[in-house]
């Protein structure tokens, strides 16, 4: 089954809050996407609120309610107290937890379980008791994706920054696909789902699909929303979703 693909609004909230004007309009833009046949909408909502804003979650959370019932909205973040209180509200369908800092631009490593295994168990346990689906974000290392397991979460969202790094060097592409595969395998080993983010493109995705065929979602911004201003919106979702391997 191809990978779903949730569609990652941070961007076009970050072009938003340049000016205080209400355009472009995140729900809109999250309306034309569902439209077009994405699974769900992804946000991550920072302390600082510089894309994303708490008020965001609402709108976002009646949209699917009322428009997309069958959509999923995933929201990312730290697990710190003041993010996890905006949960039970927005009722995402899936939590990923991510290891930022708050001054950090963009998410840009995965978790380190071992260490920082007492932090993640009882947040899991929270957000499981909750409802909610959890995925953690990792990086794709074989090595570390059973102390991943012992958390408790669902899912690992492999960071494929590196591979998405290695857009102009196939040799180098190659030792990240390898290194996906790899982790992919163990994560299956451990009955966890996979799903995968950063700087994922439609010329980038085939490949990573081939080899994560367990692969269940992608969430995609930066890449996706660079694309919808020459394609628009909608036609850029159904760009992905081929990519991702869907029929459209």
């Amino acid at each position: 089954m191809p990978a779903k693909l949730s569609v990652n609004l941070n961007a076009v909230a970050m072009l938003r809050n340049r000016r205080d004007l209400p355009w472009p309009s995140v729900v809109d833009m999250g309306r034309i996407a569902l439209q077009a046949g994405a699974h769900g909408l992804t946000v991550h909502p920072r302390p600082d609120q510089r894309h994303i804003r708490f008020s965001d979650l609402a709108d976002l959370r009646a949209l699917i309610d009322a428009e997309f019932p069958g959509a999923e909205f995933n929201i990312e973040g730290y697990p710190s107290e003041d993010f996890l209180a905006l949960l039970p509200e927005a009722r995402p369908e899936q939590v990923t937890l991510v290891p930022d800092d708050p001054d950090q631009p963009t998410s840009d490593h995965g978790w380190d379980f071992a260490g920082q295994a007492d932090l993640l168990r009882p947040v899991v346990a929270r957000l499981k008791a909750d409802g909610r689906r959890v995925s953690l974000f990792a990086d794709p290392e074989a090595g570390q994706i059973a102390a991943a397991a012992a958390t408790g979460t669902d899912r690992v969202e492999f960071y494929t920054g590196p591979y998405g790094g290695t857009h102009s060097d196939p040799d180098a592409a190659g030792q990240e696909l390898e290194r996906l595969r790899s982790a992919g395998a163990a994560a299956l080993q451990e009955g966890l789902g996979v799903n995968a983010g950063h700087d994922l493109t439609v010329a980038n995705l085939p490949p990573l699909a081939a080899a994560l065929p367990q692969l269940a979602e992608v969430s995609i911004g930066h890449g996706l929303t660079a694309d919808a201003l020459e394609h628009g919106m909608a036609e850029t979702v159904r760009r992905f979703r081929r990519a991702c391997g869907e029929t459209v």
